[in-house]
């Protein structure tokens, strides 16, 4: 994810068909067979030397005239041969080119077809509606359960007859570490940078929604997704008439409240955008709260538990998508809560333990990327949201290679299609990872030539002096950004043609 803000739907992302339990969020999973190592059988390369083509990189790179650091490296799938580099060596911040990774590790210790389990349980008799004692919502760390995702969960509820609880309502979202925020540097209003947790609900981010009447403003904030719009009242919203900075928070830990304003000045007309949580099961419970009451439903106020009472069972259950769906997406639109959920998930399946947050995460997949070629990456979460992480040119054209052309995760990459200056297809195809930060843009991936082998790549830029720099309160649109990451981008689709084309 840039730094940038973006939203979507996730159900426009994803048709979820129905499938057979194939494993669950809410147990302890085997480990799944090692992602496949294609051999690379000897051939000779086919193409300009190795000296012509970074003599002609370099002549892209002097045209494009922009500031900082830059290095790649290309190689040959034919014979695993390193074919042109550029301070391949140097470690740099890989931001989202990092998901491609996180993506891999997923797939070898979880499998395609994982799926995260959301449950509703009870730890009594249900009799003429009545629940004779807890209910309990259960969270399987689901990053893309939504709201109507619960809306579901509540009709299963309402199908079997549920209106009442005698019991307690509790809440259970221990399947993972809770992490307050990925990248506690970042500013607090970002909504790609939440909290991560168990139960994450509409990607931990809740909708605010302003509106001029009169001399003042309304001011709304929901949990909206398709026809279900229940208000939030754990996340507030207030008017400000300071300038700057535009959004402001203020954490009631102790009655798990978020208390946010805005500056009155910034708002037009009208407007709206997502902003992150972190009451991440206050947010939940509430949501759950609110919609099983429309339905009919009536629950006691929630109660947060370590862990599930013995002898609750399912009442209702909700499945992800598959792991290979889930990370496609995840690699299309560069969401970084999913690439956290995924990787923290992985690494319990992997050490059979829980891991004590990012950090011991990320580590437990830089022990696993040696394995494929990356001994000198420090990783420091999974999403490359942070730019404390390192990654070299060379480790990451290097574990594509050893991924293989025809493993499992080439398919997943977004189908990228550049286009000549007359605005045909360029005759060879692209399947690649962006990433981008401030003043730090990357891209790795796979080219397919025609009668040529394929090649996979790796380049990355960073003017770190200029991120370092910028002002306080700026984060979100820093001056010169854009200018930068466009030059930056279009020298990467420049050095694709090049080395397609030449190698």
């Amino acid at each position: 994810m840039s730094d940038s803000n973006r939203t979507f739907s996730r159900r426009a992302l994803l048709s979820i068909s129905g499938a057979t339990v194939l494993c669950s969020g809410l147990a302890s999973t085997a480990l799944a067979q090692p992602v496949a190592i294609s051999p690379i059988p000897p051939r000779k390369p086919i193409g300009m030397s190795t000296q012509s083509i970074e003599a002609a990189a370099e002549r892209l790179i002097a045209k494009a005239g922009f500031s900082g650091d830059l290095s790649y490296a290309v190689i040959d799938t034919a014979n695993g041969e390193r074919i042109a580099g550029r301070n391949a060596k140097t470690p740099m911040p890989p931001a989202s080119t990092a998901k491609a990774i996180t993506a891999a590790y997923a797939l070898e210790y979880l499998g395609s077809d994982y799926r995260f389990t959301t449950s509703v349980m009870g730890t009594g008799a249900l009799r003429d509606g009545r629940l004779e004692g807890d209910l309990v919502l259960a969270g399987g760390g689901d990053p893309l359960f939504d709201t109507s995702d619960m809306g579901g969960l509540i009709q299963k509820l309402r199908t079997l007859g549920l209106s009442e609880v005698t019991g307690r309502f509790l809440i259970w979202d221990a399947a993972l570490p809770y992490v307050e925020e990925i990248v506690p540097s970042q500013p607090d209003h970002l909504g790609y940078n939440p909290a991560v947790s168990g139960l994450n609900l509409n990607f931990n981010r809740v909708y605010f929604q302003w509106r001029k009447q009169g001399g003042g403003y309304v001011l709304t904030m929901d949990a909206r997704d398709g026809d279900l719009i229940p208000q939030v009242a754990l996340a507030t919203m207030s008017l400000s008439d300071r300038r700057a900075p535009v959004f402001q928070v203020s954490l009631d830990r102790s009655k798990g409240r978020e208390h946010w304003s805005v500056a009155q000045s910034a708002l037009g007309a009208s407007g709206s955008r997502w902003l992150p949580v972190r009451n991440t099961k206050g947010y939940a419970a509430e949501v759950f709260s609110t919609l099983a009451a429309q339905a009919g439903i009536a629950l006691p106020a929630p109660v947060y538990v370590r862990n599930i009472p013995n002898g609750a069972v399912p009442l209702a259950s909700h499945l992800s998508a598959p792991m290979d769906t889930i990370v496609r997406s995840m690699l299309r639109y560069s969401t970084n809560i999913t690439a956290e959920v995924v990787g923290l998930t992985a690494s319990k399946a992997r050490s059979s333990r829980m891991p004590t947050g990012l950090e011991n995460s990320a580590h437990q997949m830089n022990q696993w990327a040696k394995g494929i070629g990356m001994g000198g990456t420090q990783f420091v979460d999974h999403s490359g949201l942070s730019d404390a992480s390192r990654v070299t040119a060379q480790d990451m054209a290097q574990a594509l290679a050893r991924l293989g052309h025809n493993g499992p995760l080439r398919p997943l990459l977004r189908q990228i299609t550049l286009k000549t200056k007359s605005g045909a297809p360029e005759p060879f195809g692209l399947q690649a990872k962006t990433g981008t930060l401030n003043f730090v843009s990357a891209l790795t991936g796979h080219i397919e030539r025609p009668g040529k082998s394929p090649l996979v790549f790796a380049v990355m830029t960073a003017d770190l002096n200029r991120r370092n720099a910028i002002p306080k309160g700026q984060e979100d649109r820093p001056p010169g950004a854009t200018g930068w990451a466009r030059r930056s981008r279009s020298l990467q689709w420049d050095l694709v043609r090049l080395w397609a084309k030449s190698a």
